[in-house]
């Protein structure tokens, strides 16, 4: 049964798309978004064949339509990628698409032929989540709030500057308030408020990497594009162009954080997202991609090509340490496939309400235990707070907790890992005149002695020298 968190967040996305039928997959366990009706493959020949073997089972096949499938036309996009519609996406409840589940059998033994994917679900790319969402939600810093990371000393010098892109959902309206993103690039959100004053969910998402970006490497040149609106979720079948887009409007940087992706049952990466890994393994850029906060070892995507042959020095891939530095915070995904961890929890960086503070209402409860089953007072249970959503999904009973931001704020995810690793990259660049990002991190990650303790493991940990640790309640080791 899928988890009530990602049961409410999917109702947000769906919200978010209200144009775009979204189901759950790849059954009731629910690991994952798509599109409902649709599946999506290679442009020209391939989609054509795609579409007769589809056409070809549904004939076969009680219940399902064969003039559901409509041939393929040219497609002109840089992913080259086209969608097939297979079937009515007003069928059935939010849970297993039949349609797209017989159209993917459909392909197995054409797939078993070619040695290769042929087809695909169109997941829905978002936010790093924990089941479509950061960690928790954001927190006011508290009284005589100070970053952590705090502001490292490295001056900035404007020919020697790191070039980092980060894709996300915007900047809020007030970041220049902010001295250390003062030279900051990007897009704006598109609307920051509900109608009734009330700040969005998740935005300031971008705002707040943007910020721990610049503490750790103040030596930055930080450009923040919007690709992410919507609940930070965009369909896979679009991803590939808007990322084209983002490097295109600016050039390929030297680093390009994302923390956003998706799992999608797969060990061999994102069908949407082939055309852009092809070229992004040629550019001399980095990719940092956040591990997800699902809190389990599934590879989430494109984070997960950081073990894939050829990708090895093109991607690092970032899981979240908890808030003293030594375990795995609660949230984080893992495995093999995870190249590093970082601080995650309770990490303190530039939100929104410079001068001008701004409401918030808290859409989830905290629970009475970890939902991972972890011992320490993590962002599960602590601290406490109502929101509009209870385990039901419905009002707990009680005034949802409003909460005002003024600045800086305390968050937790891979989301903002990530950004910590892209800044310790930029700031290696910047103390050894190295211009290579990913010599960069290669000589990073060999140089790096620190080790953290996650789910019985020993992993590679990058903290930066202006991170303070925070403790935390009930402090034993996960089990």
């Amino acid at each position: 049964m899928a988890p009530q968190r990602f049961r409410e967040q999917f109702a947000q996305i769906q919200r978010a798309l209200p144009d775009v039928p979204l189901a759950m997959g790849p059954d009731d366990s629910a690991e994952f978004i798509y599109e409902k009706g649709i599946v999506i493959a290679r442009d020209g020949e391939e989609a054509l064949a795609v579409e007769d073997a589809v056409r070809a089972h549904f004939t076969a096949t009680e219940g399902l339509l064969p003039e559901n499938v409509r041939r393929a036309s040219p497609q002109t996009n840089r992913s080259g990628i086209t969608r097939i519609r297979v079937g009515d996406p007003g069928d059935g409840g939010p849970v297993l698409d039949q349609n797209v589940a017989g159209a993917l059998r459909a392909m197995r033994t054409a797939e078993g032929r070619a040695g290769r994917r042929l087809v695909s679900r169109n997941h829905v790319v978002h936010i790093s989540p924990v089941n479509c969402c950061p960690g928790d939600e954001p927190l006011p810093a508290q009284i005589n709030p100070q970053p952590n990371p705090a502001l490292a000393p490295t001056p900035y010098a404007e020919e020697t500057a790191v070039r980092v892109l980060v894709i996300d959902n915007g900047l809020t309206h007030d970041y220049r308030s902010y001295p250390a993103l003062a030279r900051t690039e990007g897009d704006l959100h598109d609307q920051e408020t509900d109608p009734e004053g009330l700040l969005k969910l998740y935005v300031g998402h971008g705002t707040f990497i943007a910020g721990l970006v610049a503490a750790v490497a103040p030596n930055t040149r930080i450009t923040v594009r919007n690709t992410l609106t919507d609940v930070g979720a965009i369909l896979e079948s679009e991803f590939g162009d808007k990322l084209f887009e983002a490097v295109d409007e600016g050039g390929w940087p030297d680093i390009l954080s994302l923390s956003a992706g998706t799992t999608n049952g797969r060990l061999d990466g994102l069908l949407g997202l082939e055309s852009f890994m092809r070229e992004l393994r040629e550019q001399p850029t980095l990719l940092v991609a956040a591990a997800g906060n699902n809190g389990s070892a599934t590879p989430f995507w494109p984070a997960a090509y950081a073990t894939r042959p050829a990708f090895e020095e093109a991607v690092l891939s970032v899981g979240a340490l908890r808030s003293d530095g030594e375990f795995g915070a609660c949230f984080s995904n893992h495995g093999p496939w995870v190249t590093v961890f970082a601080p995650g929890e309770r990490v303190t960086a530039p939100l929104t309400g410079f001068g001008s503070p701004v409401p918030y209402v808290y859409q989830h409860s905290t629970y009475e235990a970890c939902r991972f089953g972890f011992g320490y007072g993590c962002t599960c249970t602590h601290p406490h707070h109502t929101g509009v959503l209870s385990e039901d999904g419905e009002s707990t009973g009680g005034k949802p907790d409003q909460v005002m931001f003024e600045g800086l704020a305390q968050w937790s995810g891979t989301s903002f890992a990530t950004p910590v690793v892209a800044g310790l990259v930029a700031a290696h660049m910047t103390a050894t005149g190295e211009r290579d990002p990913r010599a960069a991190a290669r000589h990073l990650m060999e140089l790096n002695t620190e080790l953290a303790e996650v789910r019985g493991g020993h992993v590679p940990a990058l903290l930066p020298p202006t991170w303070q640790p925070v403790p935390v309640a009930n402090p034993a080791a996960p089990a």
